[in-house]
């Protein structure tokens, strides 16, 4: 078996390839610039780029696709649909099975629980996109032109991310220097986080079981907490205050003016601003997987953080 993995340089990819090797399939690391790792092979390629993408999935079982791109929504629109098309054309044509890694900006604000049945209303521009995106492999699975399953998941948090994940950046990297903890908007609302680690064993469940075929699922995660609940456990294991201090939706937007990246993070602070509760019921009662707690992932995060120079 050959497990290819497209953007083999992110946060989920480096969760996803130890999974793989424990797991002893062939590993093929696919990107522009792949790592190189040892007992895997790398293939340089761009999604962008048709005759690319199908060499690159050629002999492969399983691919999944866990690219990030540019955090812009003029690039989103102009990209991610060339991108899933290039992939899904590339998996007809091989006949490899294909998973998805996809986040949950689609739904927009939903008052209540977040579920795989929960309509897009999407209220940004990049949600627009992954719904866009995400409707293009819908309509292909439904198809059956396309062995393929889409899991998504909402912000994460883990060992090994820092610059990828909020709580990475604002709460244990933070800590780790002496700092108290940050948050943006709202640190009292309850909100779910995805744990690396176990999107990353999800993921490998999805690709090898047959009934995953054809359906969304979301990636395990534990019972929403507020970032407040969040800090105070990190600071347990971080030797740290357990103090957090809100950033106000004010000041994002003066910050975006200079920032790029807080300019397009702006439009999604409605996910800071009011309950998130991102429920993956369906995928822990039919794989009986139980996420990782809170306690327990975030012990494990911290002791990453502490260790690192």
């Amino acid at each position: 078996m050959t497990h290819t993995i497209l953007g083999a340089n992110g946060t989920i990819a480096t969760e996803l390839i130890p999974v793989l090797k424990r797991n002893n399939v062939n590993i093929r690391l696919v990107s522009r610039k792949p790592q190189r790792i040892e007992g895997t092979e790398s293939v340089t390629a761009n999604a962008l780029n048709s005759e690319e993408v199908l060499s690159a999935i050629l002999g492969s079982d399983v691919v999944y696709l866990v690219i990030g791109i540019t955090y812009n929504a003029k690039i989103w629109k102009e990209e991610w649909r060339v991108i899933m098309r290039n992939v899904i054309d590339a998996c007809k044509a091989t006949g490899a099975k294909l998973v998805f890694f996809d986040n949950i900006y689609m739904y927009g604000k939903i008052d209540g629980v977040i579920t795989e049945e929960t309509p897009y209303h999407y209220i940004s521009k990049k949600g627009r996109v992954r719904a866009d995106v995400a409707r293009m492999l819908l309509q292909e699975m439904a198809a059956g032109t396309v062995k393929a399953t889409i899991a998504r998941a909402t912000d994460f948090y883990g060992p090994r991310v820092v610059e990828k994940s909020a709580a990475g950046l604002l709460v244990f990297d933070r800590m780790k220097k002496g700092n108290n903890a940050q948050w943006l908007i709202n640190p009292n609302v309850p909100r779910s986080f995805n744990y690396t680690p176990d999107a990353a064993e999800a993921l490998y469940i999805l690709a090898t079981d047959e009934k995953a075929l054809g359906q969304v699922w979301h990636l395990p995660s534990a019972d929403p907490l507020t970032a407040k609940e969040f800090v105070a456990l990190a600071a347990t294991y971080m030797k740290g205050s357990d103090k957090v201090s809100a950033l106000p939706k004010w000041l994002l937007k003066v910050i975006g003016l200079f920032d790029p990246f807080m300019k397009e993070a702006y439009e999604m602070n409605y996910q800071n601003e009011f309950p998130l509760h991102f429920s993956s019921a369906k995928f822990e009662k039919a794989f009986n997987f139980v996420p990782t707690s809170y306690a327990d992932g975030i012990k494990e995060t911290a002791a990453w953080h502490l260790s690192r120079a």
